[in-house]
């Protein structure tokens, strides 16, 4: 792959070095003399010493159709505007901008960029996922928060244990994509019965998370 790496200090010398293993082509950009001389004495690599927002720095880079360009600036305008040129001008395929101010992330992606990344707004996310959904599930983000996996124990208390799938009438905004039943890994089909201790894997969107959770852990209803 080829990949270019804007800007940043010690994020930028664990990145080369992680990429540096699998035999990608790099392309280092800093707009700071000492860390430029400092990636290039600790990587072994030219660096290229300008600002990776103008185009002209750029070009005498030659990052033209790179796979990746990762932008790791401290300001978050210039992080954009040096993916923007590189997608737009450049033909980069995929670039990933770094951000301080959380609020950018929905405001960046909104104007094109294919991945945002802050790391308060991570901690965030994550926080509100660990308060909001118990100790009892877990998920991960796929695809910029488009798509969540969530995972769900199921307890004997819940009303959809020892029933069929297809008996259950799930949520049609989700779909269990599989069912780990120690020590087997279940792929489920509408006869498949839900047992206690089982672990749902279930895809969805991320708006519709909370509601499919709601859903899998209502509890039976006592008959008196």
């Amino acid at each position: 792959m080829k990949i270019v790496i804007a800007d940043g200090s010690h994020a930028a010398d664990y990145i080369i070095k992680t990429f540096k293993k699998r035999s990608n082509k790099l392309i280092v950009i800093n707009s700071r003399r000492e860390s430029a001389q400092y990636l290039a004495k600790s990587n072994k690599i030219p660096v290229v010493y300008g600002e990776p927002f103008k185009i002209h720095v750029l070009r005498d880079a030659h990052i033209e159709n790179c796979d990746l360009f990762i932008s790791l600036g401290p300001k978050d305008t210039d992080n954009f505007v040096s993916c923007s040129i590189a997608k737009k001008v450049f033909n980069a395929k995929k670039v990933i901008c770094i951000v301080s101010n959380p609020k950018n992330v929905e405001l960046f992606r909104e104007l094109g960029l294919d991945s945002v990344i802050s790391s308060t707004y991570l901690l965030a996310s994550s926080i509100m996922n660990e308060s909001s959904l118990e100790k009892l599930t877990k998920s991960m983000s796929l695809e910029d928060d488009k798509i969540v996996l969530t995972e769900v124990l199921v307890k004997d208390t819940f009303e959809i244990a020892n029933k069929q799938i297809m008996e259950i009438n799930f949520p049609k905004t989700g779909n269990i994509s599989c069912i780990y039943r120690k020590p087997a890994v279940i792929v489920p089909n509408g006869k498949t019965i839900i047992m206690p201790n089982d672990k749902l894997f279930v895809v969805s969107s991320t708006k519709d998370q909370k509601g499919i959770v709601d859903f899998v852990k209502r509890e039976k209803q006592i008959k008196v």
